[in-house]
């Protein structure tokens, strides 16, 4: 797969480059509002405080001025007064930001047909799948959500960031971008390809998911990474030993980081790429925005993405596919 695969034609870049004019110049005016209003906002609380305090010292004890338990509230407060009204000062570049997301993804991922885009919603695919695929959470957050068609097939890809615990003791049990396709041909049951765990959380995960079994690809780099488990080892064995080590091998050489996992349950295929970076952050507002720094990188991660599912959907097809 080549990076120009996935490019948009040149009447459309052209229309992306229009696009991105027009929002420079809305940009520049919103940049230039920012730097008077934060100021003007924090300054204004700053200048209370000092007020405020000055006066609390015409009754404090002389060896108490500025530092007695009323200055110390005021200070608190006016601290915290400052931080809210920096983010309201901030809202129009924000505002601006996010909206121009969602006009410009759409036209940026113009080879996606009936292509719809959401910012934090929750993924209508999410809660089919299986959760052997992720381990144990109790939190999730999603941030951009695009689905549509591609190749003629449906998916929805959405970045996700899955934790289990707590404040400082919570732990990750996934992050990064999922997407979720249609089988080609439905998988009888739940098969799952996830990175090999140690020997204590598996024993215990066993003891509590009984339903589901472990077999191997028979390919020794792959279960050295891979566990696979499922709930029909007759239907999955074909698969694993088959085009799903095909798959996997693949995927660890395009995506060698931390091993990709995948998913069949039903009709529905997941690809779930783990991942920091956020593939489709646009600059902080201050930065101009450019198509060749940060428009065309967006499109070939997308395109790289969906043909990576669009091979990984092949898995389960009872039909030889090229």
């Amino acid at each position: 797969m080549e990076t120009a695969d996935f490019m948009p034609s040149e009447a459309v870049t052209a229309g992306i480059r229009k696009d991105i004019e027009t929002y420079e110049a809305v940009r520049a005016s919103a940049v230039r509002q920012v730097r008077w209003r934060a100021p003007l906002f924090v300054g204004l609380v700053l200048v209370f405080v000092v007020l405020v305090a000055w006066l609390f010292n015409k009754v404090a004890d002389p060896n108490e001025q500025w530092f007695s338990t009323p200055h110390v509230f005021l200070y608190v407060i006016g601290f915290a007064a400052s931080i809210l009204l920096y983010f309201q000062a901030m809202k129009p570049a924000t505002r601006l930001q996010q909206s121009f997301r969602e006009t410009l993804l759409p036209i940026i991922f113009g080879f996606i047909t009936d292509m719809r885009y959401q910012h934090g919603g929750r993924p209508n695919s999410f809660d089919r799948l299986p959760r052997e695929a992720v381990g144990p959470f109790n939190r999730q957050s999603f941030d951009d959500v695009v689905s549509g068609r591609y190749e003629e097939f449906p998916f929805e890809l959405y970045e996700a960031e899955l934790r289990e615990g707590s404040g400082k003791g919570s732990s990750t049990a996934f992050k990064g971008v999922i997407v979720a396709f249609e089988a080609i041909d439905p998988f009888p049951g739940i098969l799952v390809a996830t990175r090999r765990t140690n020997a204590v959380v598996g024993f215990f995960r066993g003891m509590f998911a009984s339903k589901m079994q472990d077999l191997s690809s028979g390919v020794p780099e792959l279960d050295a990474a891979y566990e696979f488990r499922t709930d029909n080892i007759e239907a999955a064995r074909p698969l694993v030993t088959g085009r799903l080590a095909q798959a996997l091998k693949w995927l660890g050489e395009t995506w060698p980081d931390d091993p990709a996992r995948v998913a069949l349950n039903g009709s529905d295929g997941f690809l779930l790429l783990p991942q920091t970076k956020n593939f489709f952050e646009l600059p902080a507002i201050s930065v101009p925005l450019d198509y060749t720094r940060h428009v065309a990188p967006m499109i070939a991660d997308m395109g790289a993405m969906l043909a990576t599912a669009a091979l990984v959907r092949k898995i389960g097809a009872k039909d030889e596919i090229g």
